[in-house]
């Protein structure tokens, strides 16, 4: 795996646990690392929020190549079967 496949993966585990604190304790470590009350947003904790989602989307596009042992997005011609 790729270091940026690590570090999306741990963003992930983090984002994870957080929303796991706010459905069981109503807490919000993000908003508690910023300085800010449960449910608050400012500019950093959306900046937090938005590292994560891009970590999501990022790993949701890696994921399949990751399980299947490729590196990287086959192109049309390698789709095509041989004449």
């Amino acid at each position: 795996m790729r270091p940026l496949d690590w570090l999306a993966g741990i963003l992930l585990v983090i984002g994870g646990l957080n929303w796991g604190l706010v459905a069981i304790a109503e807490f919000d470590l993000v908003a508690w690392i910023v300085g800010l009350e449960f449910g608050a947003v400012n500019v950093a904790s959306r900046l937090i929020y938005g590292v994560v989602a891009l970590a999501a989307v990022y790993f949701a596009v890696r994921l399949p190549m990751i399980l299947t042992g490729r590196q990287t997005i086959a192109t049309r011609h390698e789709l095509r079967p041989a004449a």
